[in-house]
């Protein structure tokens, strides 16, 4: 099993390469308040000092620290040489002169062999990207050392809790390294070590509260108690340490830190470990052998590799979820053009296959919030249309003293005898014209319907469309071209529909009453309803003695106008203009039924010609003919900057999926337990 932290390590690497944070590792992450004694827990953990130190904030950026257990350097010459047994390739580090080294990701193929080299590199780094303003920067820096007296240990050293800024210091900085630390341990996979000093209250201790917040059952932290030999006299740890005061699930350990006398006097981490196992010997001698720095090193290499061992099916099974989608996204984007003809040749097909699918509802990306293409245009055609139609009136508009004035008017200067058919017709191409409008509505509606399908086989069908903007736009323009030239061509045989119903009113036609019929039928209701016709008589006399107001004749000296006489509306008809407008209103409405069934058919077939079908049939010809030019290929296949930078940044994380599924493929089950 001591080959997992290892492979964490490998992983790690991999993913850091691509600057990704998809991947949630295994990891220890360290946080305490400033003068903690953070850093001296680390330094005792590697045996050397290599961590910058100074009064305030010093470490400013997350340092993720990789301890790597290498074999003495004597064992590994011996293995160069050819005279020992190559147990481990891995572990022999060929051409490494040093017993001890660092190595930084972003200095590539250097060795840092003295460890003071390491300290400043550390802090030019950081000034690097986090200025010299005691400012902090989430970019972590990543350091692996090498050591035969190192434990294998994956460690992020965070900024220690601040409260107040300092210096140059943003105002927010407490808020800024809280959302810094909170960004590390939220992450359900790693281990959080809390530092905190034996000689401040624990119930206050910043560690432990931000600690809680992701972890409230303490299943993931481990505290450290620091600086067990600062308590002041006649006190001590005992009651915390036995967890009494406030209980971890991992454990509490306490450790004795350098004082800064140490530190000056340059006392070397071998000489203060004894010194820390000699004071935890005479004052806690219970507990001095689940204490101190080396327990400590011991304590968080086995947490951590049983946190890997839990962590590892669920991590190959991320890996394997994130490779699948990650490699469909990259094929979505497509492969960088090579034959332009080629391309444009079947994006250009593509798209005009997916527009007439659209249209016949045989598309591949149906919608289910809308309804869209074929099925709209049915909609447009049988419920829009076809609703509008049957809500006009027959009559509509039509008032009987406009059926009486035109009577009048084609008679001329004689009484009419028989309801005159003029009139008729002179009505009922009135009626006729109100059907044009809703007709080119509907040519519109259907117009309007195709352009939108074009934005759809944009957005859903063709994804290569996506990675050619200018060919995007060029499609969009051909495509509206083509529309709006037919537009025009359909409204006209929309318009010659309704002018060929006006044009010859069809007494003849089958489904029309004859008027005589429809005379006679008034006839018989009026002569029941006057009782044998003798209320007709009496009125007809009473018409013959005295006439019609406003129709009687002139004064003296008055000239009329019959275009501008109007019968008054609240004078009642006699029961021949009854039977007149009756008789009329009957014919005007039996014919323009007629003609509106013949519209509601005529003008939905004349759209699918004139426009859809002509649109469907001419639109991959249309295209081809408009952009397949050879001095507009190279133009129009030049890739937007966001899908190139985006390939290319899927293709860097796939890769570093791909690395990772192999790394982990090669651990055994035999390795886990």
């Amino acid at each position: 099993m001591e080959t997992l932290i290892p492979i964490i390590n490998r992983l790690q690497e991999v993913f850091l390469t691509v600057g990704s944070e998809i991947i949630q590792l295994p990891q220890i992450v360290v946080v305490g308040s400033q003068s903690s004694g953070k850093s001296s827990v680390l330094e005792s953990l590697v045996g050397r000092d290599f961590l910058p130190r100074g009064s305030g904030i010093v470490t400013r950026r997350p340092l993720v620290l990789q301890l790597i257990n290498v074999s003495p350097l004597q064992e590994r010459l011996k293995i160069e040489n050819g005279h020992g047994v190559k147990q481990n390739v891995q572990n022999s580090y060929p051409g490494i002169k040093a017993e001890e080294w660092g190595t930084f990701l972003h200095c590539k193929n250097q060795i840092f062999s003295d460890f003071q080299e390491i300290r400043k590199e550390i802090e030019a780094e950081t000034e690097r990207s986090s200025g010299d303003n005691k400012g902090i920067s989430p970019e972590p820096i990543n350091l692996k050392i090498y050591s035969p007296k190192v434990l294998n240990l994956t460690l992020v050293d965070l900024p220690g809790i601040t409260k107040v800024p300092v210096g140059d210091q943003p105002e927010d900085i407490e808020t800024q390294v809280q959302e810094m630390i909170l960004s590390f341990i939220s992450n359900p996979n790693s281990l959080i070590l809390a530092v905190s000093p034996a000689n401040s209250d624990l119930a206050t201790s910043d560690a432990l509260k931000l600690a809680r917040e992701v972890d409230p059952d303490g299943r993931r932290t481990l505290l450290v108690v620091s600086k067990l030999d600062l308590m002041d006299a006649g006190t001590d740890a005992l009651e915390v340490l036995l967890g009494r005061v406030i209980p971890v699930r991992l454990g509490i350990i306490g450790v004795v830190n350098r004082s800064q006398h140490d530190i000056n006097t340059q006392k070397s981490l071998e000489d203060s470990m004894k010194d820390e196992q000699a004071f935890l010997q005479r004052h806690y001698p219970s507990l001095a052998s689940r204490s101190g720095s080396r327990y400590l090193a011991k304590t968080l290499s086995r947490l951590l590799m049983h946190h890997i061992r839990d962590c590892l099916p669920d991590l190959k099974t991320r890996v394997t979820v994130l490779s699948a989608q990650y490699q469909a996204r990259l094929n979505s984007y497509g492969q960088p053009v090579e034959d332009h003809s080629a391309t444009l040749l079947q994006i250009v097909t593509k798209f005009a296959s997916d527009y007439c699918n659209t249209i016949e509802g045989t598309a591949r990306y149906i919608q289910t919030s809308e309804l869209c293409g074929g099925a709209r245009i049915c909609y447009i055609f049988h419920e829009t249309f076809g609703r509008t139609l049957q809500s006009i009136d027959p009559l509509g508009g039509l008032t009987e003293l406009d059926i009486l004035t035109a009577i009048r008017n084609a008679t001329g200067p004689r009484p009419a005898l028989f309801v005159p058919e003029v009139s008729f017709e002179l009505l009922v191409k009135r009626q006729i014209k109100r059907l044009e409008e809703p007709s080119l509505r509907c040519v519109e509606l259907v117009h309007e319907e195709l352009q939108r399908i074009i934005q759809h086989c944009s957005s859903f069908s063709t994804q290569e469309l996506l990675r050619f903007p200018k060919l995007h736009d060029s499609i969009v323009e051909v495509v509206t071209g083509l529309l709006r030239k037919r537009l025009p061509i359909t409204n006209d045989m929309v318009h010659n529909l309704v002018a060929i119903e006006l044009a010859y009113i069809n007494t003849k036609h089958p489904d029309f009453t004859d008027a005589g019929q429809v005379s006679a039928s008034v006839n018989s209701q009026q002569a029941e309803s006057l009782d044998g016709g003798k209320r007709w008589k009496n009125e007809k006399l009473a018409e013959e003695k005295a006439p019609a107001a406003g129709f009687g004749s002139p004064s003296k000296g008055q000239a009329i106008n019959l275009l501008d006489t109007s019968v008054p509306v609240a004078r009642k008809l006699s029961s021949r203009e009854q039977r007149d407008c009756e008789v009329i209103q009957r014919l005007i409405k039996c014919y323009f039924l007629i003609v509106r069934k013949s519209i509601q058919d005529s003008v939905p077939k004349t759209v699918m010609h004139f426009l859809v079908n002509f649109v469907k049939e001419h639109l991959q010809s249309e295209l081809v003919g408009q952009l397949y030019k050879q001095p507009l290929l190279q133009g129009l296949l030049i890739e937007s900057q966001d899908t190139a930078q985006q390939r290319t940044e899927v293709a860097q994380m796939l890769e570093a999926l791909k690395k990772a599924s192999n790394i982990i493929s090669e651990i055994r089950e035999t390795h886990l337990w």
